[in-house]
């Protein structure tokens, strides 16, 4: 009897699946309809914990494994699943996996759904080697046990909205871990924040691409090509863009006339400095002012 329970169920184990009602919401709701949880859970210790779906699931599969080992199946590819290791089952592919027999598993699970998921899903897949091994944090287990909680006490709306939030949320620290571990690294990402800090502080000076690679010594064409990605702007666009926000700041809150923010702006012809700030923020600086102070 007691082999037979250990079978079916994991001491200390957590599983919640929602009512079709309620799945049914979510995914007309406007908050949730992009993304949703269906079924959620948690196995620790999972021996004997075995699955097999020949059609496939009807939702995306997460599964994360903090600990023990287990095998998945997947497109004829046998995946051996390690500690801090996580993959994403798509919808409606046969796979099947279960925990090892000596070493088992303990998985955190979730299934998935909504107008992102395939998107999510193709960034996972675009390079789904990178992005498999995960170092433990303990704040994505504490958003887990909110979702859990919430999950489990009540169904009222705008609790589950706040619930699925934090699912894509815990969903996204996996996809997107790279750039997550970049800016957790003193709140910066290396040369291209040395060169937003730079521009933000000079805001007052007329400044070409020769000058900002002459700064940080290195060719303008690095510089062009390595802040372009990052950022999706040429550094002098990105110069004139923050430029442009720093005089909407003047303009909000000083009396200074467009002439004098143009001169502190490092612009020496205040008509040329109006059609910039038109072309970056969609009025020109006087049309600005005035819907400011109405």
């Amino acid at each position: 009897m007691d082999n037979y329970t250990l079978k079916e169920g994991f001491m200390g184990q957590r599983m919640i699946v929602l009512p079709e009602s309620i799945k049914a919401e979510l995914k007309t709701n406007v908050i949730t309809k992009n993304f949703y949880i269906t079924d959620i859970g948690y196995y620790p210790k999972a021996n004997f914990h075995h699955r097999m779906r020949k059609k496939g699931a009807d939702e995306f599969i997460l599964i994360y494994c903090t600990e023990g080992q287990g095998k998945l199946t997947i497109a004829g590819k046998q995946i051996l699943v390690l500690p801090n290791r996580y993959y994403i089952i798509p919808k409606a592919t046969a796979h099947k996996y279960g925990a090892d027999d000596l070493n088992p598993w303990s998985i955190y699970w979730m299934h998935f759904d909504g107008l992102i998921a395939q998107s999510l899903f193709d960034r996972y897949h675009s390079d789904p080697g990178k992005y498999e091994i995960v170092p433990f944090d303990s704040s994505r287990i504490d958003q887990l046990n909110q979702i859990f909680h919430i999950l489990s006490s009540d169904y009222v709306m705008p609790r589950l909205e706040y619930a699925n939030i934090m699912g894509l949320n815990f969903l996204t620290s996996f996809i997107y871990l790279d750039i997550g571990r970049s800016l957790q690294v003193n709140g910066r990402n290396d040369l291209v924040d040395d060169i937003i800090d730079y521009l933000s502080n000079n805001l007052d000076k007329t400044l070409k691409s020769d000058d900002i690679a002459k700064e940080f010594n290195y060719s303008s064409s690095y510089l062009f090509n390595l802040f372009k990605k990052r950022t999706g702007y040429s550094l002098i666009h990105f110069f004139n863009l923050k430029k442009s926000q720093r005089a909407c700041e003047y303009l909000n809150y000083t009396d200074l006339s467009v002439k004098e923010i143009s001169f502190k702006m490092g612009f020496e012809d205040p008509l040329y400095f109006s059609r910039l700030f038109k072309k970056y923020i969609g009025v020109s600086p006087k049309a600005y002012k005035v819907k400011q102070s109405s």
